[in-house]
């Protein structure tokens, strides 16, 4: 794209109260950026309002500054691969022309391979992975076993960067990236902000590694902060990406449940992992299950509904048995076999609990059920949470 070209689609995606959806429908009738602003005010009052006409004739005086920001951003030849894709170039993912609103402009860093793969697809055969950024310790161990699950099978896993699950679930297939390297699937985060800046903050290092090894994609312009209605807006893109959702845990209103229901208008499967009913992080999973989503206790649940055929490098090495080196148990629940017979471990439960009631339910002095309580925290099969409470761990 020219400098000249990526000007015309800034101003159309920029121009004030013309969202995807109007920008769409003036592409479809007109044509290029520059043939819709060649029009007069009256031709192109037909169908959209007079403060959308002017906002398309006068672009307005930020709009040089943003110019010189992108292609600047573009340009920097110290940087990962970089690009801005418009919707009529032939590069453009065709899983988000299925959106009655799809990205007027995708910017997109990080390895050109990930993203042909993504272009390519006539069809999306990637995975979501979604759920709270207040997550419990063993939401983020399921989102980051059950990413690497995905991500050795081929997958690539979608998310948005945020706290919690969405970290996990990139760090998940990272770790796949890291034991299998190219014949694994990797991670595209889909984020809020433009490319210029890390949300949150603390994801810096998290955002350079995707970088290295998978996509960040944005549809926001560079310089664009972290406004709390764009977080929802991006969701749509990672329902399009996918052929699938899986919700880890969610409360009953949260944006994994947009993301969700954006998922089921287009067709796309949905999968929650069901939890405690005490935690408020799983009523929103709960609630999808109700509702017709797939209950999953493993990720071989939801491999099995989504089939794809490995590349022939991951399937020599499936063969040879390193992804079955370490085999999911029966019960479908990693981790066990070395706590089950505890007699602690089982007084414990599932759900959050204190100390307290451990001592109650086991009568073991304290000291020694504090001893006890952290070698298996040491061991990962308990998790230490706020509030004095202790939680057991199961890997998925």
């Amino acid at each position: 794209m020219t400098r000249e070209e990526l000007a015309q689609w800034l101003r159309l995606s920029a121009a004030d109260g013309i969202g995807s959806l109007t920008a769409t429908k003036l592409l479809q009738r007109f044509g290029l950026p520059e043939q819709i602003f060649s029009q007069s005010a009256d031709t192109l009052s037909a169908g959209i309002t007079a403060k959308q006409v002017k906002a398309l004739l006068d672009p307005g005086q930020e709009l040089p500054a943003l110019i010189e920001a992108t292609w600047n951003w573009l340009s920097d030849t110290s940087a990962a691969w970089r690009t801005v894709v418009s919707l009529a170039d032939s590069d453009y993912p065709k899983a988000l022309l299925q959106l009655p609103d799809p990205p007027i402009l995708l910017y997109v860093t990080g390895s050109h391979a990930v993203y042909a793969h993504l272009a390519a697809k006539e069809t999306a055969d990637d995975i979501a992975i979604v759920g709270s950024r207040n997550a419990t310790p063993q939401g983020l161990a399921n989102a980051r076993n059950f990413a690497k699950a995905f991500a050795q099978s081929g997958m690539h896993v979608v998310s948005g960067l945020a706290l919690g699950i969405d970290g996990a679930a990139h760090e998940g297939a990272l770790d796949a990236q890291q034991d299998f390297g190219s014949a694994a699937g990797s991670t595209v985060a889909v984020v809020g902000t433009g490319l210029d800046r890390v949300y949150p903050k603390r994801h810096h290092e998290l955002a350079h590694r995707i970088v290295q090894h998978g996509l960040i994609v944005s549809e926001f312009p560079i310089g664009t902060p972290p406004l709390a209605e764009n977080f929802p807006r991006r969701n749509r893109i990672i329902a399009a990406l996918t052929q699938g959702t899986l919700v880890v845990e969610a409360a009953i209103q949260s944006g994994s449940l947009i993301t969700a229901r954006q998922a089921l208008d287009l067709g796309k499967e949905v999968f929650a992992i069901p939890g405690s009913i005490h935690n408020p992080q799983s009523k929103g999973c709960h609630h999808l299950i109700k509702q017709g989503a797939k209950l999953v206790e493993s990720a071989q649940d939801v491999l099995e509904e989504l089939p794809i055929q490995p590349t022939a490098q991951l399937a020599n090495t499936m063969i040879s048995g390193a992804l079955c080196a370490d085999p999911m148990p029966a019960n479908g629940i990693k981790g066990l076999e070395n706590t089950q017979n505890n007699p602690l471990f089982e007084a414990m439960g599932h759900d959050p609990i204190s100390l307290d009631s451990l001592i109650d339910r086991t009568g073991i002095p304290a000291a020694q059920l504090q001893v006890q309580l952290l070698e298996l925290e040491l061991l990962g099969d308990v998790a230490r949470l706020p509030g004095g409470l202790f939680q057991r761990m199961a890997q998925a």
